[in-house]
């Protein structure tokens, strides 16, 4: 089949991956002239396959008057008088219990097993794909004994799910990460899981479109899709510049975008955007910069080494579309860095910006798989997990259009969510 995907993020170029690979013509549509320019261009570098916890939890909303008074919170909101920003609110709060946040962590902790094994297989099955991956491990660290008690209360949860992971004391911290030797006095400990991974995505992103092009993979850059209209017998065409695009089947991957595209077509999808930093220093031969992937749970900031640079990625902005970065968060994501890692900031002050919108959902299950009209399908809506689980995302879809959607996760990330 001669299938379109709109949108060349991750989650688009995956998508295109499997479904060259089971045999289907696939053509790559977006509007920019290079692929993974927006949300997949300058993420947090983590591939966290047991760290999935939706930002809905029970806890949240009794933090939120906290987080929301400060300027340097994790999370901050700016309302507006939009009602899809304050739907998309509403089933956020309703998302924000034990049940529902327990569930959809076994859901997520699904797909994302799928994604770790997909990932690795694609490593052993493209050798020439070269994207700072690393078996880096995780090292969640803890400022305060609550949360660290907390965590700790939760390891016999999550190894009923599979994952693997061990508490560490203040000590132990320190030996396993040597760059956290000037903060050991901030940090009662932390949770290390060996299983996880670090790359970068931009490089994954753009190994794969050099892969599908030499593989017939038609891409169709610098191209917007204007609208998605019901043509004859229910199905769906995109229209670009005036113009019919041609393919039997569309795959709609483009993010937070996807929403207003969707909306003619009475598909009401509750994806809406978080917006998010990132600062990437240079590293020397000689920096004093982790090697693990670290995440402090505290300040919500996570922390990757791609090869010679330090990636710092955070903060989750409910504040609209826009894509214009706000300097006060800038500068308090430099702050964290330089206070967790003092000597990287300290020699390397010229760290590259970026800022991106993740597509997130109220209860942040991404949108996977068919919808009302025969030939449309959907994958969106991944939020801060775009990258981890691009693969498991897209041989979920690719197994829907071929019609053998996988019977353990076909039901779980569909529409009707």
């Amino acid at each position: 089949m001669q299938i379109a995907v709109l949108g060349a993020g991750v989650i688009g170029l995956a998508s295109a991956y499997y479904l060259n690979r089971a045999g289907h013509q696939v053509t790559v549509i977006d509007r920019h002239d290079e692929v993974a320019a927006e949300t997949s261009f300058g993420n947090g570098g983590q591939l966290s396959y047991s760290y999935v916890a939706p930002l809905a939890g029970p806890g949240v909303l009794s933090k939120l008057p906290t987080w929301l008074a400060r300027r340097d919170s994790p999370v901050r909101f700016r309302p507006s008088g939009n009602a899809e920003q304050w739907l998309w609110c509403l089933k956020f709060a309703l998302a924000c219990t034990q049940r529902r946040s327990n569930l959809t962590t076994r859901e997520l902790l699904s797909l994302s097993f799928a994604s770790r094994a997909l990932m690795h297989q694609l490593l052993r099955d493209e050798p020439t794909l070269d994207f700072d991956f690393q078996h880096s491990g995780k090292l969640v660290l803890h400022r305060d004994v609550a949360a660290m008690k907390g965590a700790i209360d939760l390891l016999d949860f999550q190894r009923s799910l599979g994952c693997e992971q061990e508490a560490l004391s203040t000590d132990e911290c320190v030996a396993l990460e040597p760059a956290l030797a000037d903060v050991r006095a901030r940090i009662v400990g932390g949770i290390y899981t060996r299983s996880e991974d670090t790359a970068d995505c931009h490089r994954f992103s753009t190994g794969l479109e050099a892969i599908l092009r030499a593989r017939g993979v038609q891409f169709s850059m610098n191209t917007h899709v204007d609208a998605l209209e019901v043509a004859k017998g229910g199905h769906i065409v995109a229209h670009s510049g005036g113009r019919a695009l041609d393919a039997d089947h569309i795959v709609v991957a483009t993010g937070a975008s996807a929403t207003h595209l969707l909306q003619p077509l009475g598909l009401h999808v509750p994806v809406y955007p978080l917006k998010g930093y990132s600062l990437t220093y240079p590293l020397g031969p000689q920096a004093i910069a982790p090697t693990l992937s670290v995440t402090d749970f505290a300040r919500k900031v996570v922390y990757a080494r791609l090869g010679d640079r330090l990636r710092v990625a955070g903060m989750a902005d409910l504040a609209g579309y826009s894509l214009k970065p706000d300097p006060s968060r800038v500068a308090a994501l430099r702050a964290e860095a330089a206070a967790l890692f003092p000597q990287v900031v300290a020699n390397h002050a010229d760290a590259t910006e970026w800022t991106g919108l993740r597509p997130a959902t109220p209860r942040g299950t991404p949108i996977i798989g068919p919808t009302r009209y025969p030939n449309l399908w959907l994958n969106i809506g991944h939020g801060a997990l775009g990258f981890t689980l691009a693969s498991g995302s897209a041989a979920l879809l690719t197994g829907w259009i071929n019609g053998q959607p996988d019977p353990s996760l076909s039901s779980l990330f569909t529409l009707a969510q």
